[in-house]
């Protein structure tokens, strides 16, 4: 079964997207990484958080599309407002739990890709999360939503997997202990 991987760009000053949920500011910041081109060469599924498929990039439009179009397979979304009239490209799921290991069965031996700072601590706080990439970028966005936020929460520690540079970011590969 697969492994449930956060995989996310953040800013220096910690945000993964703008105020409002802009993105624009990754404009600039692609290019080729071998960690990137590991993860999508591994991706089995992924699963979406209710604020991502929603919001303003939603993988659901052709802007939006995960990995920019580059990876396709199953996705699932977590969500208790499931559409009355379902995008057919989506698994909708309400339960954390079920998405999850609906998630995790259909990445196979691959990794099931979380899209979504709630969904990730959501994963993280019922022992879902298995890893962390983190692309870090040279900007300072000041205001957005923080890669983790959970006010008077308890310090959860990571092991360092790898840590390795481009041009563009720095990325962070971490497990996290069961």
């Amino acid at each position: 079964m697969g492994r449930m991987l956060w995989h996310v760009t953040m800013s220096l000053d910690g945000f993964i997207a703008g105020p409002g949920g802009d993105m624009s500011w990754l404009a600039g910041y692609g290019g080729p990484n071998p960690a990137v081109d590991e993860v999508l060469s591994r991706i089995g599924a992924v699963l979406i958080g209710h604020r991502t498929y929603f919001g303003p990039h939603s993988p659901a439009t052709a802007e939006g599309r995960v990995y920019g179009g580059a990876w396709t397979g199953p996705q699932l979304v977590h969500t208790r407002d499931i559409p009355e009239d379902p995008d057919p490209g989506f698994i909708f799921v309400d339960d954390l739990m079920e998405a999850a290991a609906s998630a995790k069965a259909a990445a196979g031996d691959g990794y099931a890709v979380v899209l979504g700072a709630a969904t990730a601590r959501r994963c993280l706080d019922a022992g879902l999360l298995d890893e962390v990439l983190i692309h870090v970028v040279p900007t300072l966005l000041g205001d957005g939503t923080p890669l983790f936020d959970r006010p008077g929460g308890d310090g959860t520690r990571l092991e360092q997997i790898s840590v390795t540079h481009t041009p563009v970011c720095a990325n962070i590969w971490l497990r996290v202990p069961h």
